[in-house]
């Protein structure tokens, strides 16, 4: 999506998720110079389930598919569980991958806080029952496939309940933006709820790298009505990576993070890949 001449954007979609997330970018994608390349994770939509995947695995995907578009360097943009995705890349695929971006993006399961404090009660329950594993826990998620396979863009706010605080309601209230939601959630579960499941386990199993030791730059956004992610994921990362450009949005959420800054993460991009990493 974009200028095919123009320079790479790799985003990762969030969790659960799927190509059709990308088009969140289209505004970006048609008013610059920049070409956006995504996939959707092993076992979401049409994508072969990888059983046993690290977030660290996707570097390799990744790298397989800019290759076969005859692509090199890139910037890699992860929101939500893409997070961590788009760090794995500025870890693994230095110097090739130039920067990275994690919007609302997650942390390591180990680190030193309560990773879930803050969040809405639907995360609470997946990560209590994702820690304890097993049948109960496979059926919790595979209610969850069911339910957001038929999702539209008339219940897709109900859908996601709790987890959705007034602003990023707000920010769903134009039906496109529901629809683009719904339709990667469709894809996401088309072929069943594996991706979301295997996601879930790469998030609370060591990722394959130390985002700690990234070098190349990290652009870390994050707001203060955020009930998936919670602002003290963004903090952290501020804190623990020396490249980290602090992006804090006391007023955003989760979803309005996104939706309310297009054209000051348009600069950040093109920036990016002229060296000026500062915003």
């Amino acid at each position: 999506m974009g200028e095919p001449s123009g320079l790479t954007v790799v985003f990762h979609h969030g969790t659960p998720g799927s190509v059709a997330l990308v088009k969140y970018f289209e505004k970006i994608a048609n008013q610059s110079s920049l070409f956006f390349v995504t996939l959707s994770r092993p076992g979401y939509g049409a994508s072969t389930r990888h059983e046993g995947r690290s977030v660290a695995s996707v570097h390799e995907d990744v790298a397989f598919v800019l290759d076969s578009l005859g692509r090199n360097n890139y910037v890699s943009v992860g929101w939500s569980g893409g997070g961590p995705h788009a760090l794995a890349c500025a870890a693994l695929d230095a110097p090739r991958c130039l920067a990275a971006w994690s919007l609302a993006g997650v942390v390591p399961i180990d680190v030193d806080f309560d990773w879930t404090e803050g969040m809405g009660p639907e995360n609470l329950e997946e990560f209590a029952l994702a820690k304890e594993g097993g049948s109960e826990y496979e059926s919790h998620m595979r209610v969850q496939g069911d339910a957001f396979v038929r999702a539209s863009a008339d219940n897709i706010v109900e859908l996601f309940g709790g987890l959705l605080s007034e602003v990023d309601k707000a920010a769903l209230e134009e039906e496109s933006a529901r629809t683009i939601l719904a339709l990667a959630c469709r894809r996401a579960f088309e072929d069943g709820y594996f991706g979301f499941l295997d996601d879930d386990r790469a998030f609370f199993a060591p990722w394959g790298f130390d985002p700690r030791a990234i070098t190349v730059p990290v652009f870390v956004w994050f707001g203060d009505y955020d009930l998936m992610v919670p602002a003290s994921h963004g903090r952290w990362l501020c804190e623990n990576l020396a490249t980290a450009i602090k992006v804090h949005k006391p007023d955003d959420g989760h979803v309005s993070l996104l939706t309310n800054h297009e054209d000051e993460l348009e600069g950040q991009l093109q920036r990016a890949f002229d060296g000026r990493f500062r915003p």
